[in-house]
C-alpha cells in the first residue's frame, strides 16, 4: 500500500514538473534577472558602512570588510539641517507632484476632446515647448527679476509642474477610454467637470500612478533649481544639500592631499558618496513598491496608438 502510494506521488510530481517546466524555468530566470538588479545596492549599502581605508584596500564587495559610521557621522554633523532639507524635499516633492497631476491632467483632458475647436494649436503649443525653450539666462532673468520667485519654495515647484511629455502620454491614455462612457454622462447631463472628475479620472488610474512616480523622482532628485535660485540654507532640497556636502568633502580631501597643514584631517570621500545615495534613495524606493502595480500597466502608454 505505502509503495504504491509513493509510486503514484511520484508520478503525479513529474507530471506537475513536465506541465509546469516553462513557467518554473521563467520564474528561476527572473529571480537571476532580479538579483542582479539587486547586487549594485547591495554593494552601495555596504560600502556606504566601510571605512575608507578599508574600501581603498580591499574594494567595494556585498559586505562590509571594517564596518564604519564615518561616512553618515559626516553626512550629519549638522543633523537639523539635514531633516530641514528633508522636510523642503518632501514638501516640495508632495504640492509639486499633486499640482502637476492637476494642472498636466486637465491640460492632456483638453487635448484628447474632439469637440474642442482649439485642439490641435494648443497641441502644437505644447509640443513646441518640447524643441524649444527661451534659454538659460532669459528663464534667470524671468524668474529672479520679474516673478521674483527667488529664494522660495515656488522656485522649486512651479517649472517643473507642466512636462509636455507628461501630457501627451496623459492624452494617449485618455484617446482610449471608451467614448460610450463620457456621451452617456453627457446624456444624463453631467458638465465637463463632473465627466472629468468622476470618469476619466477613476479610468486613469494606471496612468496618473505612473505620471506621479515620475513626478516624485523629477521633484525629489533635483538639485538643480536650488543650485540655480536658491541661496538660504534653510530653503536647500535634500539632493543640493548632499551635492553641498560632496562638494566640501572633495575640497578638502583635495587640501588635505596637498597641504601638509591639513593632513590630519581625514575626509571619507568614497564612503560619503555610497553613504549619500543610501539617504537620498530611501523614500523614492518605499513609494516605487507603493505604486509598482499601477507602475507596470502605466509603462505600455508609449505604446497606446493614439487617435
Amino acid at each position: 500500500m505505502a509503495l504504491a502510494t509513493s509510486s503514484v506521488r511520484t508520478r503525479y510530481t513529474r507530471n506537475w514538473l513536465s506541465r509546469n517546466s516553462p513557467q518554473l524555468a521563467l520564474h528561476g530566470v527572473m529571480l537571476m534577472i532580479t538579483t542582479l538588479f539587486l547586487i549594485p545596492m547591495l554593494v552601495v549599502i555596504s560600502a556606504s558602512f566601510t571605512s575608507e581605508r578599508a574600501l581603498n584596500r580591499n574594494g567595494y564587495g556585498l559586505w562590509p570588510s571594517d564596518f564604519s559610521l564615518d561616512a553618515y557621522n559626516y553626512i550629519f554633523l549638522n543633523p537639523t539641517q539635514i531633516l530641514r532639507s528633508y522636510g523642503v524635499t518632501v514638501i516640495v516633492t508632495i504640492i509639486g507632484t499633486v499640482l502637476g497631476l492637476l494642472i498636466m491632467s486637465l491640460l492632456a483632458y483638453v487635448l484628447a476632446r474632439h469637440d474642442f475647436t482649439w485642439r490641435r494649436p494648443l497641441a502644437f503649443f505644447v509640443f513646441f515647448t518640447m524643441l524649444f525653450n527661451g534659454g538659460l539666462v532669459p528663464t534667470y532673468i524671468l524668474v529672479t527679476q520679474y516673478l521674483k520667485l527667488r529664494n522660495s519654495l515656488a522656485v522649486l515647484i512651479l517649472p517643473y509642474l507642466v512636462v509636455p511629455w507628461f501630457v501627451f502620454l496623459l492624452r494617449t491614455y485618455f484617446l482610449t477610454l471608451p467614448k460610450e462612457f463620457i456621451e452617456s454622462a453627457k446624456l444624463d447631463g453631467a458638465n465637463d467637470w463632473q465627466i472629468y472628475a468622476h470618469i476619466v479620472m477613476p479610468l486613469s488610474t494606471p496612468a496618473l500612478a505612473t505620471i506621479g512616480l515620475f513626478c516624485i523622482l523629477m521633484f525629489w532628485n533635483d538639485w538643480w533649481l536650488a543650485l540655480l535660485y536658491v541661496d538660504e540654507p534653510r530653503l536647500y532640497p535634500l539632493q543640493y544639500l548632499l551635492f553641498a556636502i560632496l562638494r566640501n568633502a572633495e575640497f578638502l580631501s583635495t587640501q588635505s592631499a596637498a597641504s601638509s597643514v591639513l593632513t590630519s584631517v581625514q575626509v571619507p570621500l568614497q564612503t560619503t558618496r555610497m553613504a549619500m545615495a543610501v539617504v537620498a534613495m530611501g523614500p523614492v524606493a518605499i513609494a516605487f513598491l507603493a505604486l509598482q502595480r499601477y507602475f507596470i500597466r502605466g509603462i505600455t502608454l508609449g505604446g497606446i496608438k493614439g487617435e
